[in-house]
């Protein structure tokens, strides 16, 4: 339970976040909001509002409790998600957004329409917002509710509504602007707060003798849980397939999440210009190295301390947050709450973006049109609405059944990509070849799912990323159209960077090589 000083550092922080959302919201006298200022921050975000928002959106309480407990379940290789995505990072900004700034696109349903056909935009814009309500928006705040009780003994459904109601509220007025700039104090609140518990674990490992004492007592006892890269044969081989995780289909599930989903690369829409988008993109790669430190050691050193096996893997940053001291605390579980509304008011934002600027546009005449920002704000609230509407009933008591459906939403990953990818660097895929992508990602990965169940989740992601871009490829050459209307002009895009970005990229991927080096 929080003592009276932890729930003041907590309100406080309430309090200051909402009161910043609004100062930083605001407009130059004389000017009203437009769509490009509520869902694109009137594209003028800098360096480091992108890349904390990157971060900011990407963690949330059930991540940080989730991957804490795969640290302490299987070690330091669950890391390859963190390290991998850093350089997936690098492969966006230096190859998928110039093409997509160059567009001048709100969101990848749009980009779909530029790039084939109304069709594909509208079949894909439902998917998301179907997908963004009922499952990542629901299971953000189901799962961030449980993690503050937990933690602090607060109410589920009480914890539920009031993390529901907060997050719309700051991001209500401002939209991604309110978002992105308060996502800076987020992650600075994140970060340190896992430093904190990670410092006090260490120290507590070497016997007050620190940090470095701790970390090498660490290797010492519990040398298993060092191994980045699983053999085949490991008790954990099935969720982290060997050299998969470095060159097979986890690049797909990143490329996916990181280039492709509004949720995330809206932030890198809405830069100032494309040099200040590939910088954030950098510093969120950075950032990206650093997130092990944070959400993964915590469960390696529980392990470690605990004189008895937890009753489950997810107990244990819930426990490793009893090891602080008050105040702190109340600071790390103010830093638990930044994860979970910044994710949810990043949510509400995508969702609303979607749906104002492509489905609504394809179902109301121009001339019947409400204000834009109206529009996205009412979408907003009533997906926040729906969600706590539907979080217990639908999740309470059907963990398991919501596993599927979380499965089920993977099921269309390399069919994303395949669109994407050939859409952007084939000028001869067709419309009906990206469809049949979509609907082939799907059936394959049910069928690979049900008669090969033994093929690790992360390589069936990749054997059915290359057949469904056979399939495309195959479908587009058929039907004999050259090169299609809307084909990406490879030759009108920037691609080349600045010395900065490919002098930030070698030391990532320096780092990257060489902890994958250490702890083969």
């Amino acid at each position: 339970m929080l003592s009276t000083l932890d729930v003041t550092v907590v309100a406080l922080y309430a309090v200051a976040l909402f009161a910043i959302a609004q100062w930083v919201s605001r407009e130059k006298a004389g000017h009203e909001k437009d769509a490009s200022d509520y869902f694109l921050a009137g594209k003028a975000l800098p360096w480091w509002a992108i890349g904390a928002s990157l971060i900011a959106a990407n963690i949330s309480a059930e991540q940080i409790i989730g991957m804490s407990g795969s640290g302490y379940a299987m070690g330091l290789a669950i890391a390859s998600y963190e390290w991998m995505a850093a350089v997936t990072l690098l492969v966006v900004g230096k190859y998928l957004l110039p093409i997509f700034l160059k567009r001048g696109i709100y969101t990848m349903p749009q980009f779909l329409e530029q790039r084939y056909d109304h069709s594909v935009r509208m079949v894909m814009a439902f998917f998301w917002l179907a997908v963004y309500i009922f499952v990542n928006l629901t299971s953000i705040l189901w799962l961030g509710a449980l993690a503050i009780s937990s933690v602090a003994g607060v109410d589920l459904v009480t914890g539920l509504v009031v993390l529901g109601l907060f997050a719309a509220a700051y991001s209500f007025y401002g939209g991604l602007k309110a978002v992105a700039f308060t996502d800076i104090i987020q992650v600075v609140l994140l970060v340190f707060g896992g430093l904190v518990i990670a410092y006090i674990m260490l120290d507590q490992i070497s016997g007050g003798a620190g940090v470095a004492s701790g970390f090498n007592t660490l290797l010492e006892r519990a040398p298993e849980k060092f191994d980045m890269v699983f053999e085949k044969g490991h008790p954990f081989y099935d969720a982290l397939p060997g050299i998969s995780v470095i060159v097979g289909g986890m690049w797909i599930m990143n490329l996916s999440y990181w280039g492709f989903n509004q949720y995330i690369i809206q932030r890198a829409l809405a830069a100032k210009s494309l040099p200040e988008a590939q910088k954030g993109i950098a510093f969120a790669a950075f950032l990206k190295i650093l997130m092990p430190v944070i959400v993964v050691l915590p469960g390696i050193a529980i392990g470690v301390l605990s004189t008895e096996p937890l009753s489950a893997p997810d107990q244990a940053y819930p426990e490793a947050m009893k090891l602080l001291p008050t105040g702190l605390l109340g600071l790390v579980f103010a830093a638990l709450i930044a994860a979970i509304v910044s994710s949810l008011g990043s949510m509400t934002n995508s969702i609303s973006t979607i749906f104002t600027m492509d489905i609504y546009p394809s179902f109301v005449k121009e001339e019947n049109r409400k204000n834009p920002v109206v529009v996205g704000r009412f979408v907003a609230v009533v997906s926040m609405l729906i969600a706590i509407v539907i979080a217990k009933p639908l999740l309470g008591n059907f963990d398991q059944a919501f596993q599927y459906i979380q499965e089920f939403t993977g099921f269309f990953t390399p069919g994303i990509v395949v669109i994407f990818f050939l859409g952007m660097f084939w000028k001869k895929t067709t419309a009906k070849g990206a469809l049949a992508a979509a609907v082939g990602s799907f059936v394959l990965s049910l069928a690979f799912k049900l008669y090969w169940p033994e093929l690790p989740f992360i390589d069936r992601v990749g054997v059915v990323f290359l057949i469904c871009a056979a399939l495309a490829v195959a479908i587009s050459l058929v039907q004999k159209g050259g090169d299609q209307e809307g084909a990406v002009e490879l030759n009108d895009i920037q691609f080349s960077t600045t010395a900065g970005f490919n002098i930030a990229s070698i030391i990532v991927v320096a780092i990257i090589a060489t902890l994958y080096t250490i702890w083969w």
